[in-house]
């Protein structure tokens, strides 16, 4: 018996070994999940850590009055190249016996060049603006009159940002005709070219170049038959090395048909292609791109300084620096963003609503500069880079700094 027991006992003890062995292999597998849910966590965490900390991405509008944030570009370089010289001469078999005499003809004159394209001096305000919509929205607030007086009674450009090609003929119809029956000349913005702003906080546009040729022309179709400025794509020659070299001569040739297209609708239209500004390409490299963007032939001149900040006299003499190495027609002309740069340029890399900046020049078309056709707010005064508000909106806080500056 005393056996018999003892194998009992001993069997006894071999099942509790293999419980306990049992449990321990438990605990150590719950461990291990409790180990792999800590180490999932903490990779969640860290992934997600600058999504959290970044803050929300500004949203482009697609409203036509909406102003799209353009940084005060730092000075990457264009890499572009002249194109060659002009197209060769036709030649002309000489026939292999002496012509007849020719009939004596009257001689005539030989043709004037094309005269310049003219602007009248008035300026046309459009009723519809963020800055006005908070003006009326806001008759007791103490910084009112300051903000009406000086940003809000100011004609500004209109921009049309939104690729809307069934819609876009009857929104710029709409300005136009608003400004020819009040007798003031519009300043138009198109602003859908593809890939704009290198995919930055204004990205957007037409889906491709061939969108865009047509969403152009439906542009041109509203332009009426009255004078009006028309500032071509902003951002769109000097910032273009972010494309490819084929890219960009595709754009490029995108922009030489739009300046056409746009100048065959409106024989009284000016039209004025993107010279970046001062303080970012040499004119030199700028003078080179919007030769090859066919400035020289499809446009009236250059514009600068749009969204930025540089001094009025460093625009100036930047922009006929840009022409005279531009060449062509010797009426081609620049107009000037001054809307935001009456104390010139904040530091280098302050580009987002920079603090101590004030407003330059109230827009006007007599500039008494040479080949300075006008100076104008492109860049409405107080809609936000996405600093002061969200990207493109109207901050009185920041249009109050601004016109007290």
């Amino acid at each position: 018996m005393s056996g018999v027991r003892a194998q009992r006992r001993t069997e006894r003890g071999r099942r509790a070994e293999r419980r306990r062995t049992a449990r321990r292999h438990a605990m150590a597998a719950a461990a291990s999940v409790v180990v792999a849910v800590g180490t999932v966590s903490g990779l969640l965490t860290a992934g997600g850590g600058d999504e959290d900390t970044a803050g929300p991405r500004p949203e482009v509008s697609g409203s036509a009055l909406y102003v799209p944030p353009l940084p005060a570009r730092p000075s990457p370089t264009v890499t572009t190249t002249a194109p060659a010289s002009p197209s060769p001469s036709r030649t002309t078999a000489k026939p292999s016996a002496p012509p007849a005499p020719k009939p004596s003809v009257q001689k005539r004159k030989a043709p004037k060049a094309p005269a310049p394209r003219t602007v009248s001096a008035s300026l046309y305000r459009h009723p519809q603006s963020q800055v006005l919509d908070w003006v009326r929205a806001n008759p007791g607030d103490p910084r009112r009159a300051v903000i009406e007086s000086r940003i809000a009674d100011q004609p500004a450009a209109v921009w049309f940002a939104q690729y809307d090609p069934g819609a876009i003929t009857g929104r710029v119809r709409a300005v136009t005709s608003g400004a020819a029956a009040a007798g003031r000349v519009p300043v138009l913005v198109p602003y859908a070219v593809p890939d704009r702003d290198c995919g930055g906080a204004s990205q957007g546009g037409a889906p491709d170049l061939a969108a865009y040729d047509g969403w152009i022309r439906n542009f041109a179709a509203g332009l009426g038959s009255g004078p009006v400025i028309v500032v071509l794509e902003p951002d769109s020659i000097a910032l273009a090395d972010c494309l490819s070299s084929g890219q960009r001569a595709a754009r490029y040739a995108s922009l030489a048909r739009a300046g056409k297209a746009l100048r065959a609708a409106n024989p009284q239209a000016k039209v004025y292609f993107d010279a970046g500004h001062s303080g970012w390409h040499s004119a030199a490299k700028m003078a080179a791109a919007l030769r090859e963007a066919g400035a020289a032939t499809s446009s009236d001149g250059i514009f600068t300084n749009v969204s930025n900040f540089h001094t009025t006299a460093d625009e100036a003499s930047y922009a006929r620096r840009v022409l005279a190495a531009l060449g062509g027609p010797s009426h081609l002309g620049a107009v000037v963003d001054t809307s935001r740069n009456g104390n010139g340029a904040p530091a280098p890399g302050e580009w987002c609503d920079p603090a101590g900046r004030a407003l330059g020049r109230t827009p006007t078309t007599r500039t008494g500069e040479a080949r300075i056709d006008a100076y104008l707010w492109i860049k409405l005064p107080g809609e936000s880079d996405g600093c002061s508000g969200a990207a493109g909106e109207f901050s009185a806080d920041y249009a109050y700094d601004l016109a007290t500056g």
